[in-house]
């Protein structure tokens, strides 16, 4: 990976929780520096986990910097705009209703940096709801996600946060795209990501599918995945309690499936069409086939048939894999005394054995990007002690939130 590709280049992320730091930590892996402007109760996601940072704020905001000012004062508010001239990219997900208060709108932030590439990762785009809220769970609730994701019959969110992170990568696209045409005309530097429409594009293959299952049959019902649809298809417990997970999505796997553990199979279940007539007596065969042997017996003979499966893993174990190890895939961060291994961009990289910058501290750097800004000693040290600035407090443990007085 190239790291220098947006050297150079200064992002201003205004975010908490994960769209926008997201984002802008991909940005930060492409070699731009990221100030994350944050209010003085920090992200969130600083003190998600027994009140100190979560995995997304350890993950995510590694190597930016910490400006802390509070946007909502007149004060902060002139810190934003002196700042704003020297600001190459504007990424923010607050709401609409606070983007405005704050001033944290293209037409404010245009007006101190014509220049700027602004994006905006909000609950909803332009329309009835645009100035409603939405969250990831929200947007899987109204996009169709959470509809056949059922835990005990009850509609449920996946889980991950995928929506938020979806949005993240598209505001990305969106930039990079601005960054490649500097002489466009203004407004197509000003983009917005709902997180809605994230969940629309998402989902398109399964809205044509819904589509074309109505023109063929005239229902409407969503196809079931393949691991429903498809006897054979799914995760199996073995001998030793480990879970394996088999991909049959075919016929000619089916057959593989079992040449590769050298076993007769009924011809009567040679096609799917077969298979879905009798599937409880399919899932109940593949099952007690599966559970008879440990897990190692059953992958030598798959991975010699190159059959395709993988153990299901509980994340623990995950990077631990060799094919995670292999050079470039993860760097080693220090935080607080602590060392993470975090995955990096899904794209080739080169290792340079280094450790990572560890995520800053709530206004780590908030002295140094006010005396860049031509604030004198007395003026940084007058908005500290007012609380409408915040630099981490000498000798506070640092997994509780830093003192809003004081100076570094």
């Amino acid at each position: 990976m190239n790291r220098d590709i947006l050297a150079g280049k200064t992002i201003l992320e205004i975010g908490t929780m994960l769209a926008a730091p997201f984002g802008a930590h991909i940005l930060a892996q492409l070699g731009a520096e990221v100030i994350k402007l944050e209010s003085p109760a920090g992200d969130p996601t600083r003190s998600l986990v027994r009140g100190g940072p979560s995995g997304t704020y350890i993950a995510y905001s590694r190597g930016k910097k910490s400006l802390c000012v509070d946007l909502a004062s007149s004060q902060g508010r002139e810190v934003l705009q002196r700042l704003l001239p020297s600001i190459d990219i504007v990424l923010h997900n607050l709401a609409p209703g606070a983007a405005r208060r704050l001033g944290v709108t293209y037409e404010e932030c245009v007006r101190y940096n014509p220049a700027v590439v602004f994006c905006h990762i909000r609950g909803y785009n332009e329309g009835p709801q645009a100035d409603e809220l939405a969250s990831n769970p929200i947007a899987e609730a109204a996009t169709g996600v959470m509809y056949s994701n059922r835990v005990d019959g009850r509609p449920s969110r996946l889980g991950p946060s995928y929506h938020d992170q979806f949005a993240g990568c598209y505001a990305v696209i969106g930039i990079l795209a601005a960054l490649q045409n500097p002489s466009v005309a203004p407004l197509n530097r000003k983009i917005e990501v709902g997180l809605y429409e994230t969940g629309l594009h998402v989902a398109a293959r399964d809205f044509a599918g819904v589509q074309l299952k109505t023109h063929l049959t005239g229902k409407s019902d969503q196809e079931p995945s393949g691991e429903f649809s498809m006897p054979g298809y799914g995760a199996y417990e073995t001998a030793d309690g480990r879970w394996i997970y088999l991909v049959m999505l075919t016929d000619r796997h089916w057959s593989d499936f079992w040449s590769a553990l050298a076993l007769q199979v009924d011809p009567g279940l040679a096609t799917l069409r077969q298979r879905r007539k009798q599937r409880p007596q399919v899932e109940a065969l593949v099952r007690n086939v599966v559970k008879q042997r440990p897990f190692e017996e059953i992958a030598a003979h798959l991975a010699a048939a190159r059959f395709g499966f993988t153990e299901v893993l509980p994340m623990e174990r995950v990077l631990d894999a060799p094919q995670a190890r292999h050079q470039g895939k993860v760097s080693r961060v220090l935080f607080q005394d602590m060392a993470f291994d975090i995955p990096e961009l899904p794209f080739q990289a080169e290792c340079s054995g280094e450790t990572e910058y560890p995520p800053p501290l709530l206004g780590e750097h908030t002295r140094e990007i006010l005396s860049s800004l031509a604030y004198s000693n007395a003026e940084c040290d007058a908005l500290l002690a007012s609380g409408k600035a915040v630099v981490p407090s000498p000798g506070a443990p640092l997994l509780w939130a830093p003192s809003r007085v004081g100076t570094s």
